[in-house]
């Protein structure tokens, strides 16, 4: 049996391995406390956030019990953000920034973002995404990725991270070994990714050895299978891909932070205790856990997984201990690089999220001939289901923004359930409203919905004169309408793609 005092040091670097999240505008008793006992790392999500203001405030509370505490945030701006989720992102997304294809412009961006998280008090952001989108079907990635090109992908990845990492936030390359190729959602299964070792290093590979050379100190594994090098055993979860290929091959000596541990990729089969034992086990440093599970009953649960395979030996003490030096190395390195950036943090506010967004946007078509509008119109926005990690509170769309600018625009939000009456629902929320004024019809990642299409195809049918705006992936586009493509559905891009139909530069 282990002493109280090897059991008192085997809960501390359990505990420093383990990022947890945990609901509340302060931080926890239970926090708090794990962090006096030797808790890196936190993780904020939305629920965590009001307000830049209220964000610093936590963050000094929580570096009250630890001045060089990790912070982290999944805040990849576009579609994906936290610290403006109440209000949209004013930041356009990946997508749209390798489709302006200026470095400096994504390099901009992110040191804009960087500057607001840091004076929010957060020094590790799991961005950028550098997933090459290359299967258009993949329903976790999309927008999320700056494209299907590997070297695109590569540019604007190591733009990405010297922005952020100017500004003094740590950036962490996701989702390794590349997470673009899958056709299943990782929240709820095991995606595979089936290309041989060739294609993987030629495809997938690149915008990570970019990210390395781009100076970032941190990689988040993903929850997907690459039999390539491991039949059996999820990314995450296998020394082959993470010691193996990401550390002797890619050269990569960082720290290696796990995807959300609780998703259905790994627990499905191992349960969440056991996926985060074979994970840190794998070579994983840091395991990100609380974007669903955020009790303190799960860090404890974890806390006593990882000390109890330590005991039986199915965790190397060792490994334990360098996942947790590692942890504390990449801390030092963080606080050092916020402390370096110097300056007020202040952000550009929504100029240089403007301006990139709006240099995002294409017309098709006959669009031009279309604008501007100088009527109020109707708009109708065809909502898919999101996945899990862009959420479903975030703001989006066209409506808004166009209604601020053309007062008496009317609006409706279509889902695909509403939609089972066919053409005689499409005409009673689109048709009708708009008789005698302008249609707006909005799609959003219309690539991977055929309802959507077939609606859209619907509407301009009926109304050859209809303007489609394309947020995220297009998918309809054909010369016999007008189109306008934003290459994102955060909010600033509906503001950018509001200001092209009312003709506001």
């Amino acid at each position: 049996m282990a002493s109280s005092k090897h059991s008192g040091e085997l809960r501390r670097l359990a505990l420093s391995v383990l990022q947890p999240g945990f609901v509340g505008t302060e931080a926890p008793d239970w926090v708090l406390r794990d962090i006096g006992d030797g808790l890196a790392s936190v993780v904020l999500f939305s629920r965590n956030i009001v307000s830049t203001e209220q964000v610093a405030r936590l963050t000094a509370q929580l570096r009250s019990e630890n001045p060089e505490l990790i912070v982290a945030i999944d805040e990849e701006a576009g579609d994906v953000t936290r610290i403006e989720s109440a209000t949209g992102s004013s930041r356009p997304g990946n997508f749209a920034l390798g489709t302006v294809d200026d470095t400096e412009l994504t390099e901009a961006v992110a040191a804009d973002l960087g500057r607001q998280l840091r004076t929010a008090g957060v020094s590790l952001d799991y961005a950028p995404s550098a997933d090459v989108n290359s299967n258009p079907d993949n329903p976790i990635i999309g927008v999320r990725s700056f494209g299907s090109d590997p070297d695109v992908v590569s540019r604007h990845t190591a733009a990405w991270i010297r922005g952020l990492q100017s500004s003094g936030v740590a950036a962490c390359a996701k989702h390794f070994p590349g997470h673009g190729d899958v056709a299943v959602d990782s929240h709820h299964d095991l995606p595979a990714y089936g290309a041989g070792r060739d294609e993987i290093a030629a495809q997938a590979l690149p915008p990570f050895r970019a990210a390395l050379a781009a100076g970032v100190r941190a990689v988040m594994s993903g929850h997907l299978l690459v039999p390539a090098y491991d039949p059996d055993l999820p990314a995450t979860l296998s020394r082959r891909i993470l010691r193996d290929l990401l550390r002797d091959e890619l050269g990569f000596d960082g720290l290696v932070v796990s995807d959300a541990i609780e998703m259905g990729a790994v627990t499905r089969r191992y349960g969440i205790d056991g996926a985060t034992v074979k994970a840190v086990a794998a070579g994983v440093d840091a395991i990100c856990v609380g974007g669903e599970s955020a009790e303190e009953a799960t860090t404890e649960l974890l806390v006593k997984a990882l000390s109890a395979a330590v005991t039986a030996g199915e965790l190397p003490e060792e490994r334990l201990a360098e996942a947790a030096g590692r942890v504390r190395e990449f801390a030092g390195w963080s606080a050092a690089l916020r402390a370096s950036a110097g300056g007020t943090g202040e952000t550009a506010g929504d100029g240089i999220g403007h301006l990139a967004a709006r240099r995002a946007v294409r017309l098709s078509g006959a669009a031009h001939e279309a604008l501007p509008l100088t009527a109020a119109p109707h708009v109708v926005e065809l909502a898919p289901v999101t996945n899990m990690a862009i959420g479903k509170e975030t703001p989006w769309g066209v409506a808004g923004p166009l209604s601020e600018r053309l007062p008496g625009t009317t609006s409706v939000r279509v889902h695909d359930e509403d939609l089972r009456g066919g053409t005689l629902e499409l005409t009673r929320c689109a048709l009708e409203p708009a008789a005698g004024r302008p249609l707006v019809v909005v799609a959003r990642d219309a690539a991977r919905h055929p309802w959507m299409r077939s609606a859209v195809t619907a509407l301009t049918t009926a109304r050859p004169d209809a303007i489609v705006v394309e947020m995220g992936l297009p998918g309809t586009a054909t010369a016999a309408h007008a189109q306008i493509l934003t290459h994102g559905a955060s909010a600033a891009s509906g503001v950018a793609a509001a200001d092209v139909l009312t003709g506001r530069n």
